[in-house]
């Protein structure tokens, strides 16, 4: 067991991936020698070379395309976006051709790479450095989209993506990357599309993933002065969603609060909660109710605080939940 922040430890499970596989390489605007922007890649170049720790251009587009011939060629590329509001001139590659090119061949190839995004916010940031764009690529079939939690989730994950034969879209909540935790360097915690029980309760489920879980962890706190037990719930993968896990919980508790950065409109969040609402309609004792981002771009970094799920926002839903009468 070790401690380390999440990008430490997404530095270690690159490092330990590369290790282990000599196809994997890595490519991204100023991921060599400067490390990253976050510093997730800082000395992966000198240890690995220039070959496998590619100093891109700055164009996205010409990323992600070069990832689709390597990883048809049986490589395994894991691609750095800067920063979340950059994937857009991407956008077209990963879902015409990183989401499609295993079906259009008849499975003859595989897209075997990895797009690591930063997203979210809480970090005081300018005009798209700090959006939540996962809705669009769960949306896209072919795609799979996960988002670590905590440290150790991260060390995994990573190593896992980089392993699996789909394309993955891999969401670095950037606000946590400098939180640290306990890092189990010999085990995996779970499956890479498996939910985890963050926190277990009986009153009501917070079903949650990403920059939001540490928030909702502390609104259960909040909730539990207040003798109310609130179960959370992080889903880990975005597509596909664990359901298994989000209905065992609302069955038990009757009561459902989902929580996202991201605008409730079209959502991850909406997903959630009409599939819930649709599988568990018969155990849930009020409607389900959404604490998300408003549908209005990002707003400028003085006022996010008023735009973002906060600790109030959530215990006010959680009351709101409770409350009610059919």
């Amino acid at each position: 067991m070790a401690q380390m922040t999440m990008a430490k430890a997404l530095n270690e499970g690159l490092r330990r991936a590369m290790e282990n596989n000599p196809k994997v390489l890595l490519m991204g605007e100023d991921i060599g020698k400067l490390g990253g922007v976050f510093r997730v890649t800082d000395g992966l170049q000198k240890d690995f070379g220039e070959d496998r720790v590619i100093d891109s251009p700055l164009a996205e587009s010409g990323i992600v395309g070069t990832a689709v011939g390597m990883a048809i060629r049986g490589y395994r590329p894991v691609c750095e976006i800067q920063f979340d509001g950059f994937v857009y001139p991407a956008f077209d590659q990963i879902v015409s051709q990183v989401a499609k090119l295993h079906s259009r061949s008849d499975g003859v190839y595989t897209m075997g790479l990895v797009i690591r995004l930063p997203y979210g916010g809480q970090i005081g940031a300018i005009e798209h450095h700090s959006e939540s764009p996962e809705g669009y690529f769960a949306h896209t079939a072919g795609l799979r989209v996960v988002s670590p939690t905590t440290p150790n989730d991260a060390y995994w994950m990573i190593q896992q993506a980089i392993s699996h034969d789909d394309p993955i879209i891999f969401c670095e909540p950037k606000c946590r990357y400098w939180e640290k935790g306990d890092v189990d360097l010999d085990h995996p915690p779970r499956g890479l599309f498996e939910a985890n029980v963050a926190r277990e309760g009986r009153d009501v489920t917070v079903v949650t993933y990403g920059p939001s879980v540490r928030t909702a962890l502390r609104a259960a706190d909040a909730a539990a002065a207040e003798g109310r037990s609130v179960e959370v719930i992080d889903a880990r993968s975005i597509a596909p969603l664990d359901f298994g896990v989000m209905v065992t919980s609302v069955q038990k508790t009757g009561r459902l609060v989902v929580v996202a950065e991201a605008p409730a409109n079209a959502s991850v969040s909406a997903e959630i909660a009409a599939r819930l609402a649709e599988d568990c309609f018969y155990s849930l004792s009020a409607p389900p109710l959404r604490v998300t981002g408003y549908h209005t771009p990002y707003p400028p970094s003085r006022i996010e605080e008023e735009y973002l799920p906060s600790v109030d926002r959530i215990l006010d839903a959680i009351d709101r939940v409770i409350g009610f009468e059919s």
